[in-house]
């Protein structure tokens, strides 16, 4: 199994990227810069938002980006407050593509 990138090596990587894509992001929450775990939120600019996060995926031992919740935004967000109380080391990314292009699929990123 590969080795983990520490979370804002990875946070940095992924900001760069987005810029670079011209996708607007924002780190919302600030987690533990070593292990925390990342949400990706993926605003799409018409008062909905995706979520995303990594999953572990035990018949390939891997840990893929999986969106775990679609709908208003403001649910979005209530998610992501229930999710930092459980997770005082949670990063939260937000992104605003409105045709919900996140990069999380490409190579380099899961």
């Amino acid at each position: 199994m590969a080795e983990r990138l520490a979370a804002h090596v990875w946070v940095g990587a992924y900001l760069t990227r987005l810029g670079l894509a011209n996708i607007p992001a924002y780190v919302l929450r600030h987690g533990d810069d070593t292990a925390g775990a990342i949400m990706v939120k993926c605003a799409t600019l018409d008062g909905n938002a995706t979520l995303w996060r990594r999953e572990w995926d035990f018949e390939s031992d891997t840990r893929p980006w999986t969106r775990i919740a679609t709908g208003a935004e403001a649910d979005m967000d209530d998610i992501i407050r229930r999710e930092t109380g459980f997770d005082p080391d949670l990063w939260v990314i937000e992104i605003e593509s409105r045709d919900g292009h996140t990069l999380l699929q490409e190579d380099g990123l899961n």
